[in-house]
């Protein structure tokens, strides 16, 4: 039996961080822990591109456009969608984890997902670097063990069947 699984390593990789600027004191501290978490398991500081978008809206766009490009090991994404007083929250986030979870299926690329969907800022505030740790680097993290499992996969050769011939 084989038995397949990722390591969180860089090394040789290339990765984009695509950060929503919305909520930019939150989204600031996520895609730096991104950064950090990718370079500190062996990614080039240069074979990281951050890409910044207005909000979370816009982040399956930019995602699919770095995704396309086939530049990339993984796209990392992150951003920050605080409850208001409205149901915007709700379209927003779901639309946005939707289309994410949509592109990681079409281009069979990892995607690590880092966006926040919190009811208030402090509870952001917590998952950016404070109490609840950094879910920018979680994202990160997720990103580069599922870039190297596909690796593995992909190197891996598959079973030969007899066809019966010759």
């Amino acid at each position: 039996m084989a038995e397949f699984i990722g390591t969180p390593d860089g090394t040789g990789r290339r990765f984009a961080v695509v950060g929503s600027r919305f909520n930019e004191t939150i989204t600031t501290k996520l895609v730096e822990g991104a950064v950090d978490c990718l370079v500190r398991h062996g990614a080039a500081f240069d074979d990281v591109d951050v890409v910044w978008v207005p909000g979370a809206w816009e982040l399956p766009a930019a995602a699919g456009r770095l995704l396309a490009s086939d530049r990339y090991d993984a796209v990392i994404a992150v951003g920050a969608v605080i409850r208001g007083e409205t149901p915007h929250f709700d379209f927003v986030a779901g639309e946005a984890s939707r289309g994410l979870a949509d592109l990681q299926r079409d281009y069979a690329q990892p995607i690590g997902f880092g966006l926040l969907t919190t009811d208030t800022l402090a509870q952001a505030e917590a998952r950016a670097g404070g109490a609840h740790g950094n879910k920018g680097w979680d994202a990160a993290l997720a990103a580069l063990e599922m870039a190297d499992l596909f690796g593995r996969l992909d190197a891996a050769s598959p079973h030969e069947e007899d066809d019966g011939e010759g």
